[in-house]
């Protein structure tokens, strides 16, 4: 039987004056441009409360049917982070060899990408992101989530402002297939595995491509 929706009274939004908006907006704008993706990492931990807080900002990204279908795995323990980094670069050097069209090692070349991810040993935290096609309920039964990719896309990108927002460096890193993380990680049949998302400090000497990102007028049209 369909449940009938019950609703609560907003009493979360603020609106501000015209003034403070642009404000804020230019300061967003500022704080999240300086992010870059880092490949080179200290292995100084870091607070666990810190990645708590980012992980429960990213839970309340807004998702299909509010299903919420993403599971966050973080990772610290150096033997786990050691399995996921060999079965990842077997991936890898498969994709380098010859797996990948030539036209896409075009367009990572200006990246300085290859088969090589010390990172994701020598860096301290890495979050497995997963994806829940349906969910289990304890009877067995399952129950189909909605608009998965869409909404753990919007997860994601919440999880990245919110790391960068608290003072740290990220990495997204999609060795395909992902499969392995699903079998290191131990995680039910429901999930399949979305993304790997390393995060820390910066390497004292860490260095980034040299790129831009497109203006305004190449992103946007306002009709």
């Amino acid at each position: 039987m369909t449940s009938a929706p019950r609703f609560v009274p907003l009493t979360t939004f603020v609106e501000r004056p015209p003034e403070e908006m642009k404000a804020r907006a230019r300061e967003f704008y500022e704080e999240i441009r300086s992010r870059r993706t880092v490949r080179e990492f200290s292995p100084r931990p870091v607070p666990r409360e810190v990645i708590e807080d980012c992980l429960r900002a990213a839970g309340t990204a807004p998702s299909g049917a509010n299903l919420q279908p993403w599971h966050f795995v973080v990772v610290t323990d150096p033997d786990t982070k050691k399995r996921i980094r060999e079965a990842a670069e077997v991936e890898e050097r498969e994709f380098y060899a010859g797996k990948a069209p030539q036209e896409w090692l075009d367009a990572l070349a200006p990246l300085g990408t290859d088969e090589n991810k010390g990172y994701l040993e020598v860096a301290p935290c890495l979050i497995a992101v997963f994806a829940q096609n349906y969910a289990l309920l304890d009877d067995g039964r399952k129950v189909k989530n909605y608009y998965v990719t869409e909404s753990v896309g919007i997860s994601l990108g919440f999880l990245i402002a919110a790391l960068h927002h608290a003072g740290l460096a990220t990495l997204t890193h999609t060795p395909s297939p992902m499969g392995f993380l699903s079998t290191v990680l131990d995680r039910p049949p429901n999930e399949r595995a979305y993304l790997l998302l390393v995060a820390g400090y910066p390497a004292d000497d860490a260095r980034v491509p040299d790129i831009a990102k497109k203006p305004l007028d190449e992103i946007a049209t306002f009709r």
